[in-house]
């Protein structure tokens, strides 16, 4: 059976992240994982949405809601071991539906995460036109992507863990895609500090697949303000520039001389408004880094951001790729948070591991068509720690 996504075996649960959740000194928790339920609200149709919290005993909670897959919220501690919540969010089911999506943030993307020009491929000598959603061009699934649908949830123990399995079939022709594409979230929660989501998905009919989680992060804490004071190191020499409506060019840029450049830290708002074509094409950073890895499917760091403040650590390892960076650019104040403040442009970023945008286009990218017999396997590794 072939893989489109090679993994390593340590990685058998991919999208890990840890968490240093005791300060130097202090005594670790010695509680036992735990997860519960509670209700989040209905769709109009009455499809009843509910919200798990999955808690490790040692400081660091997860509230995850069956709609959308989405993470909305994750309290880790500080440097002095005071926790907050770290990640953008909405407080009601209400406010996630009524935007249809909108900022996505901390949801499951799919079919395919980022842009498709024109919404338009060909495969197999078929060409696909799916629906537009971002001007002339498809994203992150189109109109209805997997961030609106109400997964099917399976919490579960381990030993020293907890979790929650979600599952959705999106039928052949959803959104214009070709092929029943069974698709496996898995987060688990452990005491080693990780939130592991592990991405599966199989097809009946040849298809492209490009999934990833969309959480925007303020290691400050939600709702403080800017990340642009947040240092950011990515391991990529070279860069997918874009065009006016933000489709890769095909060109795999290198960063060195350019903005781009974070092989070496730089804080995220340092750089951000010198006048370079790129950045004002995407007011701010909005593109995929095409990472330095060792070999393909090897479990690799992408990215590394710390917060002065209060000392959090983020390291990011993938078996993707690249990593979309984005800097909040669209954020605009048109809604509130979970803390009930609004989001201004700049309040959060995304590293968003997946294979690039338009891939389906640009035969010189890494390939995301799966095939019957094939499987998809994605891993990433979300590092958390807190220098003194």
């Amino acid at each position: 059976m072939k893989r489109i996504l090679a993994i390593t075996a340590s990685a058998v649960v991919g999208f890990a992240l840890a968490v240093s959740a005791v300060p130097a000194g202090a005594a670790p928790s010695h509680e036992r994982p735990r997860i519960s339920k509670e209700p989040f609200g209905s769709l109009e149709d009455g499809t009843k949405v509910d919200r798990y919290t999955l808690t490790n005993g040692r400081g660091v909670r997860v509230r995850i809601i069956t709609y959308g897959g989405i993470i909305q919220t994750l309290e880790t501690p500080d440097r002095h071991g005071r926790r907050a919540n770290i990640v953008l969010g909405f407080p009601t089911l209400k406010d996630y539906v009524d935007l249809n999506g909108g900022p996505y943030f901390g949801a499951v993307i799919g079919r395919y995460a980022n842009r498709i020009a024109k919404g338009r491929f060909t495969l197999d000598g078929v060409t696909h036109q799916l629906a537009v959603n971002d001007g002339e061009n498809s994203l992150h699934g189109g109109l209805k992507g997997f961030n609106t649908k109400v997964w099917k949830a399976q919490p579960f123990k381990g030993r020293d863990s907890v979790g929650l399995r979600l599952q959705y079939t999106s039928p052949d022709g959803e959104e214009n895609y070709p092929g029943t594409l069974k698709t496996t979230v898995t987060y688990t929660l452990t005491t080693d500090d990780e939130l592991r989501v592990y991405y599966h998905a199989t097809t009946d009919k040849a298809t492209i697949v490009n999934l990833t989680n969309h959480s925007y992060f303020n290691l400050a804490g939600e709702g403080t303000g800017t990340v642009y004071d947040h240092r950011l190191t990515l391991n990529a020499s070279r860069y997918t520039p874009v065009d006016e409506t933000l489709i890769p060019t095909g060109e795999l840029a290198p960063v060195k001389g350019t903005p781009f450049d974070f092989t070496r830290p730089h804080t995220i708002g340092e750089r951000i408004r010198v006048d370079h074509p790129q950045l004002l094409i995407g007011q701010g950073y909005d593109h995929n880094f095409v990472l330095d890895r060792r070999r393909p499917g090897a479990l690799t760091e992408a990215a590394r951001v710390t917060e002065p403040r209060t000392g959090r650590v983020l390291k990011i390892s993938t078996t993707e790729p690249g990593v979309q960076f984005y800097s909040g650019n669209f954020l605009d104040g048109s809604f509130a948070g979970t803390s009930g403040r609004v989001y201004r442009q700049g309040d959060g970023f995304a590293l968003e591991t997946q294979h690039f945008p338009d891939s389906p286009n640009h035969p010189n990218f890494p390939s995301t068509v799966l095939r019957p017999g094939e499987t998809f396997d994605s891993t990433t590794v979300y590092a958390f720690s807190a220098a003194r």
